[in-house]
């Protein structure tokens, strides 16, 4: 990827932060909205809420979404793209992108538990240590997301499920989205590792999509895996599709994206390192391919059409 290479470009930001905090709630009031969701119209959001759990790898590179600077260059790549509906960030990433005016008329999501950090030795023991349902409706933004691992040989999970069940309900009382992602977990050689048989996501979904009393504005937030249909068939939540970190070629990638996005309940996409670090380097290219991935208008009355 071609960048300003000035380490000084985002030297305003340090700036207000020093001079005017205040700077980020005046931002943040005054942003444009998102226009609204509507049912068969996909959204497509870029997630970078990575960084604050201590993920900073990317395929090979371990330190790849270290530079911040970086970050926000290719951020302001993807949300230039008139497709891309919004983002998902934890509070640091989310105030820079307000400052730079980032977020006018996008969708807002923030990322609400950061404290399961990668490699933790009780990573299960998820906390809640960013944005709470008050800042997030303070803030105007449409909800939040928290990362739900469902370790049935580790005891935290328990914990883990009723902080995330009080957060369900702590959204939905200002009528908020929660965007709750879920997995089956197991410890194995010391690392948390991710169920992602067609079984496993199927059950994270069945436990997950009943926490808290209600479930009126709760998403889910889904691997794509093998046998979508199955797993899809286990929910009537809005769906979004999660990216990660995928093994094989990105065109391998946007394929298995593709043939998700046709099933009936999926709203959209919500990635971040597969489009912010493309293997060429090309974000614009990358969030412009994901992008033409989604239903829009255009394409339904084409298909009620040519029905």
């Amino acid at each position: 990827m071609s960048a300003n290479d000035d380490p000084r470009r985002y030297q305003h930001l340090s700036a207000l932060r020093l001079e005017d905090p205040d700077a980020v709630a005046r931002a943040a009031a005054t942003r444009r909205r998102h226009p609204g969701l509507k049912y068969g119209v996909q959204n497509f959001i870029v997630a970078a809420d990575h960084p604050a759990r201590g993920a900073l790898s990317v395929g090979n590179d371990p330190v790849a979404m270290a530079d911040r600077r970086d970050l926000l260059d290719r951020l302001q790549i993807a949300l230039a793209n008139p497709a891309v509906d919004g983002v998902l960030a934890s509070p640091d990433i989310m105030d820079d992108l307000l400052l730079l005016g980032a977020l006018e008329g996008k969708l807002v999501f923030g990322s609400m538990n950061r404290g399961g950090l990668a490699g933790l030795v009780n990573e299960i023991d998820d906390r809640f240590t960013g944005h709470t349902a008050a800042a997030l409706e303070a803030l105007g933004a449409d909800g939040g997301k928290m990362l739900t691992r469902i370790c049935l040989g580790d005891p935290d999970t328990v914990s883990a499920l009723e902080a995330t069940a009080r957060a369900v309900d702590s959204l939905a009382a200002r009528k908020l989205i929660a965007m709750v992602e879920p997995f089956l977990s197991i410890w194995q050689n010391g690392k948390v590792r991710n169920d992602l048989s067609p079984d496993g996501v199927i059950k994270s979904i069945a436990i997950a999509q009943g926490l808290g009393s209600t479930s009126a504005y709760t998403w889910m937030k889904l691997p794509v895996v093998a046998e979508m249909e199955r797993v899809m068939a286990a929910t009537t939540l809005p769906t979004v599709l999660l990216g990660g970190d995928p093994e094989g070629t990105q065109d391998e990638v946007f394929a298995s994206w593709q043939a998700a996005l046709a099933l009936p309940g999926v709203q959209g996409l919500t990635v971040g390192r597969t489009l912010l670090y493309p293997a060429d380097g090309d974000v614009a290219g990358a969030v412009a391919t994901a992008a033409s991935l989604l239903k829009t208008p255009v394409l339904q009355s084409s298909a009620k059409v040519s029905e």
